[in-house]
């Protein structure tokens, strides 16, 4: 099944198949800003961090599989799979738009 994704939320899930920590920063905005599971994350600096220490390195690949759109933010489900403690597990991603860029997003588990 194919998603239709807008193409900030694409470019980013399909950067982190690959692992790839600067194609995943791409589609953020300059001041974006990030919660993990309530941990704020604040401006690129800190989001390339997270996505070295903690997605690269472990090899946690988000794989969406099912999308909505909800109270003005695109709503993203699905498994993230990897090299971590109880891989694979469900994840939601609460993606806010400006324009071509992500500008928030919220991960939970």
């Amino acid at each position: 099944m194919s998603l239709e994704l807008p193409s900030p939320i694409a470019a980013y899930v399909e950067a982190n198949a690959r692992l790839d920590v600067a194609g995943m920063l791409e589609p953020f905005g300059a001041d974006a800003f990030l919660t993990d599971n309530g941990r704020p994350i604040r401006g690129r600096a800190e989001l390339k961090r997270l996505f070295e220490e903690e997605v690269v390195a472990v090899k946690a690949i988000f794989t969406p599989d099912t999308v909505r759109h909800e109270d003005g933010q695109v709503v993203v489900e699905g498994p993230a799979h990897g090299d971590f403690k109880g891989s694979p597990i469900r994840f939601t991603y609460r993606f806010t738009l400006d324009g071509d860029a992500i500008k928030v997003l919220e991960i939970t588990a």
